[in-house]
């Protein structure tokens, strides 16, 4: 069935800008107009209402500093990216928040904004940035693509890259490094663990582990936060702990009854709000923590 818009695009940004929407009823109605959360994800990104209006509004209603950046990573690399940051004078620690396989979009900017409303510096880096960025992919399935087709160690060094950018900046506390990290994002999250000096804590939503043999090189703590349903992912987790514990490193976990893959993420069709909040609390308190 053909799909017919029931509202245009600008009557719902002119509502976002000027008649108070929220963001929630704002995505929820985008998503009834294109036809489906991929489409509306696809058009935020493309259009650049995501990085502009959207970031605009949800900062200054978090009372934070958000910006599109750019950093550089090897080879003359530059890695675009989301940077949100508290209002305040000082200096914070700093997370890198690593999106899932769809690049960088709205839901990860949110949890960028979210964390550095927390009293963190937030870079979320485009992983997509050496295949000309999320916003040139016209579809998600391509966003998919692309993200697989990026070799693993091209990745680890744009996020190394992105530590080392965080670690230069006068708000950041030199040395208090993290990395969140959602589904492919939590797998490289984990992965950064094996591979960063700077890296003091790793947080992996429902993000897959790397090899057993390679935990011996964690060099910080891992928290993990995984779905009870997302049976691929979470059916690994008891040999990650065994395998972590035999190599002396420090890992904490918690699986979420009845959650399935992608439970944090508020935009999406899995959301579990209960899980989410319990989630999030949890890392908020492990990187307080663990980046004293």
């Amino acid at each position: 069935m053909t799909h017919i818009p029931t509202e245009t695009v600008e009557s719902i940004v002119e509502d976002y800008r000027n008649r108070g929407l929220n963001r929630r009823d704002f995505l929820t109605r985008l998503i009834a107009t294109t036809g489906s959360m991929a489409a509306a994800h696809t058009l935020l990104e493309t259009s650049g209402l995501a990085a502009t209006v959207l970031s605009e509004r949800e900062s200054q209603q978090a009372k934070v500093s958000s910006a599109t950046i750019e950093y550089p990573s090897e080879n003359g690399i530059k890695v675009g990216g989301y940077l949100s940051m508290p209002q305040s004078a000082g200096s914070f620690p700093a997370v890198v928040v690593i999106h899932e396989n769809r690049g960088l979009n709205e839901h990860t900017r949110d949890v960028a904004r979210r964390f550095a409303a927390e009293g963190f510096v937030a870079l979320a880096p485009d992983a997509l940035s050496r295949k000309g960025g999320t916003a040139q992919m016209k579809s998600p399935d391509e966003a998919r693509a692309a993200i697989t087709a990026l070799p693993a160690e091209a990745a680890i060094a744009d996020l190394k890259a992105g530590l080392e950018y965080l670690n230069s900046l006068p708000q950041v506390q030199r040395g208090k490094l993290g990395s969140v990290g959602f589904c492919w994002g939590g797998a490289r999250s984990f992965t950064l663990a094996t591979a960063s000096d700077l890296l003091r804590a790793s947080v992996v939503f429902y993000g897959s582990t790397p090899p057993l043999e390679e935990l011996s090189k964690v060099r910080c703590p891992v928290l993990g936060l995984y779905g009870e349903t997302d049976e691929r992912i979470t059916s690994k987790v008891p040999e990650t702990a065994e395998a972590m514990q035999k190599a002396g490193k420090s890992f904490e976990y918690k699986i979420y009854p009845g959650a399935g893959h992608a439970f944090f993420n508020d935009t999406g069709e899995r959301y579990n709000a209960e899980a989410a909040k319990d989630a999030w609390n949890r890392t908020l308190a492990f990187l307080r923590i663990t980046l004293k």
